[in-house]
């Protein structure tokens, strides 16, 4: 007996470890954000997430960042056109203020996503990253693209959407599908830095997808105009909610099929380069799909071909 509890204990602990290190931004289990559009009025705790630009309004003086609360800012709110209803977290609703100036007590101020994204709760920060998803979008639908007339929410209050009273266009939330993929030569990967950002974290190749092709004809795209290098052997790996870009993230991994030879497109591109698993260092805590992916690369090696 006691041996078979140290092994399930040793299997237990591994498990543990795989899950730490594999952490994206959405995986918030046990919490959960709901999506159907089901809009309810403002109540004491829910949750305000207040935009300028790709700032957002947070308290960051303790070891959580805290997001407003409706007690917080309702007295503020004279139009309530600027709330809007968002999502579920949990059985938390969480709302969009718009346009709407706000001065409350203690430390908030507003800070760049980057700076809140790593932050804890975890699960209040997917929401938040969630919002700016949507908080984007209304902002840049203000009025109908065909005809100039200014939308409003479906006033049937049924769906997640903008609608035209004059033209009757509708106009739903952006989603961009776009590709990830770790380029593998046996024990090597293929990493890159993009050109004209401040970030020192390496990347995988990524791109969008372009009109009339699928994902795995991205891949094959991607890797060829930004590394000049052809891949085999497509194995699809997870995908992965990006609110800050309006993105849904596909990851691949793919097989080097010829000459490793790297030629960067500069414009997009600063860095190009194979490293060997062994060497792959990542002491940042970012929740991101590639991070997972070169993590669990460094891991496992040639195995997530399999």
């Amino acid at each position: 007996m006691q041996d078979i509890y140290l092994h399930d204990k040793v299997v237990r602990y591994v498990v543990i470890r795989f899950r730490k290190d594999f952490f994206m931004i959405q995986d918030i289990t046990p919490h959960h954000l709901y999506n159907e559009f089901t809009p309810q009025s403002p109540q004491s705790g829910d949750l305000i997430f207040a935009f300028c630009e790709r700032k957002l309004l947070a308290d960051l003086s303790g070891n959580d960042c805290r997001f407003p609360l409706w007690e917080d800012v309702f007295s503020q709110v004279s139009d309530t056109a600027s709330l809007i209803w968002l999502f579920s977290l949990d059985q938390i609703s969480c709302f969009l203020l718009m346009d709407t100036e706000l001065t409350l007590p203690g430390n908030y101020d507003f800070h760049s996503l980057r700076e809140i994204r790593g932050r804890e709760p975890k699960h209040q920060i997917f929401a938040a990253m969630t919002a700016f998803h949507l908080y984007d979008w209304y902002r840049n639908n203000r009025f109908c693209g065909r005809c100039g007339t200014p939308v409003v929410p479906d006033p049937s209050r049924k769906e997640r959407m903008l609608s035209c009273p004059h033209c009757g266009n509708h106009i739903y939330p952006k989603i961009c599908p776009a590709i990830i993929v770790g380029v593998i030569d046996g024990e090597r990967i293929l990493l890159t830095k993009y050109a004209g950002r401040n970030n020192p974290n390496y990347a995988l190749v990524a791109g969008f997808t372009e009109i009339g092709e699928t994902a795995e004809e991205t891949v094959m795209r991607e890797v060829m105009e930004e590394v000049g290098v052809k891949v085999k052997n497509l194995h699809y790996y997870k995908t992965q909610p990006w609110g800050m870009a309006s993105d849904l993230l596909i990851g691949y991994y793919a097989e080097l099929d010829g000459d490793g030879s790297i030629t960067l497109d500069r414009e997009e591109l600063s860095t190009g380069l194979w490293m060997d698993r062994k060497d792959i260092t990542l002491e940042d805590e970012d929740f991101s799909l590639t991070r997972e992916m070169i993590v669990r690369f460094a891991k496992v090696g040639r195995d997530v071909l399999r």
